[in-house]
């Protein structure tokens, strides 16, 4: 049985159930931050209190490559106007979306993981993610609004958590150490053999393990019991001293696997390899590996 918010102790990142939210809404001290799909999903009704924000805003073209978390000073005045302020929590919810699913198939689940990770990334020091999203809190008798909360502008300063995220250089020439494990967040399917990006496979030495995995097959919100989680995390042969490097197709799946390795367990060597796949089979003498193994 999962006891929240979890995991205890002073950390960042927590996940938070929906009873926990109930007795904590009307905190004048938390900011609600709702980052379903698209903005009709959050018009059609959102957890009270709740401000909108879409994870597109976090990631634009940049030097040759298509999906680059922005600039400092290009998020700042977003985040400012969110009201969103570097020392008080915010909690982080999604949802499949009632429109987005109707009409596009969107809200895949993975808003959540990396609307948290940017939040910290930029410099916020407090998320909570909503375990199970906006379906669980339904399910478990949450109301929805449509009433719009007043957002005070806020004077955040954005500063760029650099020990959280590994880049091109320094992934290429350390991914092969001893000391290294190379996870791939992508689906298997992916990771095998993938048609999507100018080459197929995974990065030599890469270990398949799919950010979905560590989710409920019912609910891509929703984390797997804690026994689960840590038996699939065991099984990789992950210890303590070993540097953790994630990736996946553009940097977005790697999110959750980053927030549940380093957070939720507790591995203390974990980073985003921001650039991934996108970004790896960009240069023409990178190598890939096709099929289930990883070399």
């Amino acid at each position: 049985m999962r006891t929240y918010p979890c995991p205890p102790g002073d950390t960042p990142v927590k996940w938070i159930s929906t009873d926990w939210l109930k007795d904590h809404l009307d905190d004048e001290d938390i900011t609600i931050l709702d980052v379903q799909p698209n903005v009709h999903d959050y018009i059609m009704g959102h957890i009270p209190h709740a401000i909108y924000m879409n994870e597109g805003l976090l990631r634009s073209a940049c030097e040759g490559l298509p999906a680059v978390y922005v600039l400092p000073e290009s998020i700042q005045p977003v985040l400012s106007c969110s009201g969103i302020e570097p020392d008080i929590p915010v909690i982080v919810y999604s949802g499949a979306g009632r429109y987005s699913k109707c009409t596009r198939g969107l809200g895949d689940g993975l808003e959540q993981p990396m609307m948290a990770y940017a939040l910290l990334r930029y410099g916020l020091r407090q998320v909570y993610i909503l375990d199970g999203g906006i379906e669980k809190w339904k399910d478990d008798g949450g109301e929805l609004t449509k009433a719009y909360p007043l957002c005070q502008r806020s004077d955040f300063t954005v500063r760029v958590r650099k020990d959280f995220f590994v880049e091109y250089v320094e992934f290429k020439r350390t991914k092969d150490n001893p000391d290294v494990v190379v996870f791939d967040a992508r689906p298997a399917e992916f990771y095998e053999e993938s048609k999507l990006w100018p080459k197929p496979g995974h990065i030599p030495g890469a270990i398949s393990l799919p950010w979905r995995d560590f989710m409920t097959e019912e609910n891509p919100r929703l984390l797997k019991p804690d026994k689960e989680i840590r038996e699939m995390v065991a099984k990789t042969g992950l210890t303590q001293d070993k540097m953790v490097y994630i990736y996946c197709g553009t940097g977005r799946e790697a999110t959750n696997e980053f927030l549940i390795l380093k957070w939720y367990i507790g591995h203390e060597n974990v980073k985003i390899y921001e650039g991934s796949f996108t970004e790896w089979t960009a240069y023409p003498e990178n190598r890939t590996v096709t099929g289930k193994n990883p070399l």
